[in-house]
């Protein structure tokens, strides 16, 4: 499921900021960002997330800001010093169009300031900070997807109530198609007594019918289709993770459809059946973003 999340966390050494995003995924692929000062908290900082999400692409970006007084900064001559060079030799040569090249230019090109390790113990003081964060983050997400999560819901139930609706409208039709076959197979018998001298037992024709009958029974796969979409229901209002289980139940429900279409030869039926299977499509469509 996509989502947003983020949230900040202060303290007198340092200002942490987390912002958690997520895309669509069958599974969970996570990517955690963080500052190489706190890179030591990532092992830590994944578990906390897995345990809160379950599927989708998830990024997780961290930014730290120590106290001036805990970070220092110095210059380096040198490099300052080689840039200058550069430069000075680019404008004797007439190559440097434009304004003057200022000391605040050069201090903001690589290598010039660096900054201080922190200290071990303001480095720990962070991962209270940054847990909080976390933990913060995760609540927002969940907030987030749980408001799409209800959309989604509300599509599941739709499409749900469009098999179920056919169902209904095949278990009405069912009885007919046998006795269409019947009438067919009269008919037939009719046209063949009437050009030949022939005659045929009323037993012959119940024993046809019989085994036409039996072959195009859909009971069983009605029954079956109806339990599924009970459950269905069952899955879709429980307050866990189903997303699974739901798309389990789609792959069932779709196996029964495609034999109720095979066996009925009913043009009614086979109407139902393709907006079943077009419903059966749209629910995978969205299970494919379910947690």
């Amino acid at each position: 499921m996509t989502g947003f999340g983020n949230a900040s966390q202060k303290s007198d050494a340092a200002d942490v900021t987390v912002e958690i995003k997520s895309v669509n995924n069958r599974y969970l692929k996570l990517s955690v960002r963080l500052p190489d000062v706190v890179a030591k908290f990532e092992s830590d900082l994944e578990k906390i997330i897995r345990d809160r999400i379950a599927r989708g692409s998830v990024q997780v970006s961290v930014r730290v800001r120590f106290d001036a007084h805990d970070v220092g900064y110095s210059l380096n001559p040198e490099v300052l010093g080689g840039y200058l060079r550069q430069v000075e030799a680019l404008q004797k040569m007439g190559g440097a169009a434009g304004p003057p090249v200022g000391i605040g230019d050069l201090l903001l090109l690589p290598g010039v300031v660096s900054e201080s390790e922190v200290s071990p113990e303001v480095v720990e003081g962070v991962w209270p900070l940054l847990k909080q964060a976390v933990e913060h983050s995760l609540d927002h997400f969940d907030d987030f997807r749980r408001r799409e999560g209800e959309s989604m819901r509300q599509d599941l139930k739709l499409q749900i109530q469009t098999i179920s609706d056919r169902v209904s409208d095949i278990d009405r039709h069912a009885p007919e198609v046998v006795a269409e076959y019947r009438e067919k197979l009269l008919e037939r018998i009719r046209k063949a007594i009437g050009q030949a001298d022939v005659t045929v037992c009323d037993s012959d024709v119940i024993r046809e019918v019989a085994i036409y009958a039996d072959r195009c029974d859909i009971n069983e796969e009605i029954t079956r289709l109806r339990s599924h979409i009970e459950q269905f229901h069952r899955f879709l209002d429980s307050d866990s993770s189903m997303g699974r289980k739901l798309e389990f139940l789609g792959q069932e429900m779709f196996r029964e459809i495609n034999t109720i279409g095979s066996k009925a030869n009913n043009v009614t039926i086979a109407h139902d059946v393709v907006d079943m299977k077009a419903a059966i499509e749209r629910i995978r469509e969205v299970l494919q973003n379910v947690e």
